[in-house]
């Protein structure tokens, strides 16, 4: 399994990544919360961000990172593919490229929040909304060093 940089075709693939992933990981959205992100994720977030895919030997999306410079803005695994090792080979490849990572974490997602203080990462802050206003609060984390 190998680390690729994604190319457009990709996104159709790490939507479907996304979306599962969502269903999965994220048991305090509705399907109306996952719809009303569903397009701001492919048309907003895939096309913007620097996406990073976790690829089989098929070069099959396993999962997926999106990076604003050191920030994590996305990384979302397959279902299937969860505890695998590829969330922390994804942080790493991207360490190695941008040094220390800031990630902003759901509160309401204690499985993501324990994988990022795994990898070095501490919360310095917390806002009870998320981006989009919504009542989803969100702990600010960075990796020593971050800005």
């Amino acid at each position: 399994m190998k680390i690729r940089a994604a190319v457009p075709g990709d996104h159709e693939k790490l939507l479907d990544v996304w979306l599962r992933s969502v269903r999965h990981t994220h048991a305090f959205l509705t399907e109306e919360d996952i719809q009303f992100f569903l397009p701001i994720v492919r048309d907003q977030a895939l096309p913007g961000l620097e996406l990073w895919v976790w690829i089989d030997e098929d070069q099959s999306p396993l999962g997926f990172m999106g990076l604003d410079a050191h920030r994590v803005e996305a990384l979302f695994l397959a279902p299937e593919h969860l505890r695998r090792g590829g969330g922390k080979r994804l942080i790493e490849f991207a360490q190695k490229q941008k040094g220390p990572l800031a990630v902003d974490v759901n509160e309401q997602n204690p499985q993501a929040c324990r994988f990022y203080e795994a990898q070095g990462f501490v919360t310095y802050d917390r806002s009870e909304l998320d981006s989009s206003g919504r009542p989803f609060p969100l702990l600010h984390m960075r990796q020593p060093g971050a800005p």
